[in-house]
C-alpha cells in the first residue's frame, strides 16, 4: 500500500514524481523494497520516514481478506482509496494509545478508551464503507479530545516560567533554537524543516504534526515530550546525547556521538 497509493513529488524527500496509485519503480514483485537498505543515500529519505501505522497491513489481510492488486487489478482503486482512510485513523489509533499512557491524563482515560474503541470500530468497516465514512470529522472529534489532554498535562507538569509556550502552526524554518526552554510549550503544527534545536528542552512539549524534517535534535531532551513519533525522529537529525522518550527508537542514521 505504502509503495503504490501515495502520491510524492521530486524533491529532497523523493528522487522522482510518483502519481498516487503509481507503483513505485523500487517496487519488487514480492512487495519488497529493492532499495530499502539505502533509501537515503539513493534520494527516498521521505520513504524512510514513513510510517502507516499499521493501516497497510490491516487493509490487505483484515479489509480485502488477504487479497492483492497485482492478482486482481481491479483491486487497485478501491483499495488505494480505502488506504487513504485506514490510515487516518490508525495515525489516531496511535495518538490515543499514547493519550492513555499518559498517567497525569488519569482524568481522560475512559473518554480516551472510548474514542479509541469508536475508532478501532471503524477500522474495521468495509471498503465501501471506509471511503464514504466523514474521516475528516472524526479526526475533529479525536482532535478535540487530544488538545484537552495536552493542555492539561503541560499545565500539570508547570516548571518553567515560559510553560505554555504557544507555537502553534508557528513557522520556525531554518531558525537558530540552540537551548531554548520550550518546554512545555504547543508546537502542534510547527514548521521547524531545518531549525537548529540543538540543546533545547522540549519535556512536556506538544510536538503533534511538527514539521521537523532536517531539525538537527542533537543534544535535545524530547524524553517527556508529548506525541512524538517515530517519522518525526526518523525526517531530522540527531546523536546519541539526545533524549528519546523511551518507546521510540533512535534512528540508525543519527551521529553517534554528540
Amino acid at each position: 500500500m505504502c509503495c503504490a497509493a501515495p502520491a510524492f513529488s521530486a524533491s529532497a524527500d523523493f528522487a522522482i514524481d510518483k502519481a498516487a496509485g503509481q507503483p513505485c519503480p523500487n517496487l519488487r514483485a514480492d512487495f519488497r523494497c529493492s532499495i530499502h537498505d539505502r533509501l537515503r543515500p539513493r534520494g527516498f529519505a521521505g520513504c524512510a520516514a514513513f510510517d502507516c501505522y499499521g493501516a497497510g497491513q490491516k487493509l490487505a489481510q483484515v479489509t480485502f481478506g488477504g487479497r492483492d492488486w497485482r492478482a486482481d487489478p481491479t483491486l487497485a482503486a478501491p483499495m488505494f482509496a480505502a488506504f487513504a482512510v485506514m490510515r487516518q485513523l490508525h495515525e489516531l489509533l496511535w495518538h490515543l494509545n499514547e493519550a492513555l499512557a499518559l498517567s497525569s491524563a488519569a482524568q481522560f482515560h475512559e473518554e480516551i478508551d472510548e474514542a479509541f474503541a469508536a475508532t478501532e470500530r471503524l477500522t474495521n468497516s468495509g471498503p465501501d464503507e471506509l471511503v464514504k465514512l466523514d474521516v475528516m470529522a472524526h479526526r475533529q472529534r479525536i482532535k478535540a479530545l487530544l488538545l484537552r489532554v495536552s493542555d492539561h498535562v503541560r499545565e500539570c507538569a508547570g516548571r518553567s516560567e515560559r510553560r505554555g509556550l504557544n507555537l502553534r502552526r508557528a513557522d520556525l524554518a531554518g531558525k537558530d533554537l540552540r537551548h531554548a526552554d520550550l518546554a512545555g510549550a504547543t508546537l502542534r503544527g510547527a514548521l521547524l524543516i531545518g531549525a537548529d534545536l540543538r540543546g533545547a528542552d522540549l519535556s512536556c512539549a506538544d510536538l503533534t504534526g511538527a514539521d521537523l524534517r532536517g531539525a538537527d535534535l542533537s543534544g535535545a531532551d524530547l524524553e517527556t515530550s508529548l506525541f512524538t513519533t517515530q517519522p518525526q525522529l526518523d525526517s531530522a537529525k540527531g546523536d546519541s546525547t539526545t533524549k528519546l522518550p523511551s518507546r521510540l527508537s533512535r534512528p540508525s542514521h543519527w551521529a553517534t556521538s554528540g
